[in-house]
């Protein structure tokens, strides 16, 4: 109370003393508000052989990741790739591989990524992470659909699975290509160290291929 009156008396001091009107200054005008409303998340469109798959992004929680992944969007780089690996009661993985003259042989990728694993999104079913080595910044063009609950790949398990999205449209689609049917194929690779292309089996590889027709950002 006692700092409170001590500021009025520096501030009526003036006023009294002089007995005169004090000057009033011409309001200034209040700037316009704008209010800013969230840009729209963007959603990308998997046109596949069994249906449709939309996937709404979250640039919020994982900007690098998603950056990343609309950039080989717009570069055509999903067109004929393929659900590679499926695995019922666990993912569904895909963006890595196309088939040349009836073999699954991968892309070219670019440099991984720096993994956004700690945005608090979890590896929930629906959820939409991206695929890696063990080293958790190897992430380049691969990615997963999560057709369950995985909690093992959330962080801190070796820094986590990035998830970046979740599919608001089309999950009945992934629940399709989850059940198709599985066994072992040669997959053509790129050697991670040397870039020479190697042939190596692979299991939980569909029998009859799951191609990506085409990935549009809607």
């Amino acid at each position: 109370m006692k700092r409170r009156s001590a500021i009025l008396a520096i501030v009526l001091f003036p006023f009294l003393a002089s007995c005169q009107e004090p000057k009033t200054q011409p309001a200034t005008p209040a700037a316009p508000t704008t209010e800013t409303k969230p840009a729209p998340a963007k959603k990308v469109r998997l046109k596949t052989n069994k249906g449709d798959i939309v996937i709404e992004l979250n640039a919020e929680k994982a900007p690098v990741t998603v950056e990343n992944f609309l950039g080989y969007v717009n570069k055509k780089h999903y067109d004929g790739t393929v659900f590679h690996r499926v695995i019922d009661g666990f993912m569904i993985q895909g963006g890595g591989f196309a088939v040349e003259a009836g073999k699954l042989v991968e892309k070219a990728s670019g440099k991984g990524i720096k993994n956004e694993g700690q945005n608090g999104l979890t590896n929930d079913r629906g959820t939409v992470a991206m695929a890696r080595t063990s080293d958790p910044d190897s992430a380049t063009a691969q990615f997963f659909i999560n057709v369950k609950d995985n909690a093992g790949l959330n962080f801190p398990s070796n820094g986590g699975y990035a998830v970046f999205g979740k599919v608001t449209e089309g999950m009945e689609v992934v629940d399709k290509i989850k059940a198709v049917a599985t066994g072992q194929k040669e997959l053509t690779m790129r050697h991670p160290a040397t870039g020479e292309k190697i042939t190596m089996p692979s299991g939980d590889v569909p029998v009859e291929n799951v191609v990506i027709l085409a990935a549009t950002v809607e």
